[in-house]
Parts: structure tokens; sequence; C-alpha cells
């Protein structure tokens, strides 16, 4: 993926908030941990990093998700196999 360094700080920024969204509402995290875990699940990579944003091929309901319920949180709770509407309306 080719980007301008401009639209990879937004992108990032958006899915840390999606990401930090999830886990307060269905991981029942502070504002405060949340932030934190968006941040480390999403850090910062420079534009020179071989695979700068391979982390976005999945969506951070995905991640959040994973991070909440393990790899297999769609077999064990398919109510959750797709993002909900709030967080749909998020961006």
């Amino acid at each position: 993926m080719t980007w301008t360094e401009e639209e990879y700080v937004s992108y990032l920024a958006a899915e840390r908030r999606a990401y930090a969204w999830v886990m307060r509402r269905y991981g029942g995290l502070t504002a405060t941990a949340a932030g934190v875990a968006a941040v480390e699940w999403y850090p910062y990579e420079p534009p020179d990093a071989p695979y700068r944003g391979l982390v976005f091929h999945d969506e951070a309901w995905h991640w959040a998700m994973s991070a909440i319920h393990g790899d297999m949180y769609m077999v064990d709770h398919p109510e959750l196999a797709f993002p909900c509407a709030e967080y749909r309306a998020l961006d």
C-alpha cells in the first residue's frame, strides 16, 4: 500500500480510536487503558518500515475482539463476528 505520511497518520489515528472504542465498550477498559492498548497495538511505523501498515489488513473491530475473546471469537461469540452499527458510525 502506498500512501502519503498524512494519509498514514490519519488512518492510524482512526484505527486507534476504533480499537479503543471496542476495548472500552466490550473489553471493559477505562478510556486511558483503552488508549494505551490502542497505541500498543497500532504503533507508529516509520515510512521505511518494510511492512508498514500491515496491521491494517483487518479492521480494528477484529483485532480488539481477538484481544478480548481470543482468535476464535467468531466461533465462540458469533454475535460479534461483524461490527455493530455504533462501531460503524464512529467515523
